[in-house]
């Protein structure tokens, strides 16, 4: 080997090193980078929803935040009992959050204070109070009937009629935030016992 190309590699072996302020700005933008990546995964998957009503209540709290799953229902069918958020169908800029009452087919009946879903009456704990209205109502294709557990004081199904599947956004899953009422949201055996 002469001396010209031991010269040769050398000059390949040593990398020219980048100034630091360079290396700086790269690193940067590539966290950023990766930080919009993950954002728009997650913000794909999950949604974060701010309950500002009494509907819900005792369940959930106006001022509390909750997780909702946007994938749940294209892996899985929409269940009683579930408690979903969706857009509401008289203006569809404003998100609901309600629970599941009747799927495309049920007969929901309200009376004597009773939830009936197919004539069979739900036990229903987690409402703040009976229903001190009634009716009969017959879920047509591709809707559903929701009621919010705060039943008398609900802005719901019950007086503004069925929301179209196509509007829901998914399916709530937990409180996350404030941090001392934080939750995860449990099926209630009484509305899969309706099934």
């Amino acid at each position: 080997m002469n001396e010209t190309q031991t010269h040769e590699m050398e000059q390949i072996a040593e990398p020219q090193e980048r100034p630091l302020w360079i290396r700086f700005l790269l690193e940067t933008v590539q966290t950023l980078v990766l930080a919009l990546i993950l954002y728009l995964l997650i913000d794909s998957v999950v949604a974060r929803v701010r309950v500002e009503k009494v509907s819900m209540l005792p369940t959930v709290h106006p001022g509390e935040f909750v997780l909702v799953n946007k994938l749940a229902y294209r892996f899985g069918e929409i269940e009683h009992g579930d408690i979903v958020v969706f857009h509401y169908p008289m203006d569809p800029n404003d998100d609901y959050i309600k629970r599941v009452i009747g799927v495309p087919g049920d007969v929901v009946e309200i009376k004597d204070g009773l939830v009936w879903v197919n004539g069979a009456a739900w036990d229903e704990p987690y409402i703040s109070a009976p229903p001190a209205y009634s009716g009969i109502w017959t879920v047509p294709e591709n809707s559903l009937f929701v009621l919010g557990d705060n039943r008398n004081q609900s802005s719901d199904s019950h007086t503004w009629g069925f929301v179209p599947t196509s509007n829901i956004v998914g399916k709530a899953i937990a409180v996350y935030w404030p941090f001392d009422q934080i939750k995860t949201f449990t099926h209630p055996q009484t509305a899969s016992a309706a099934n």
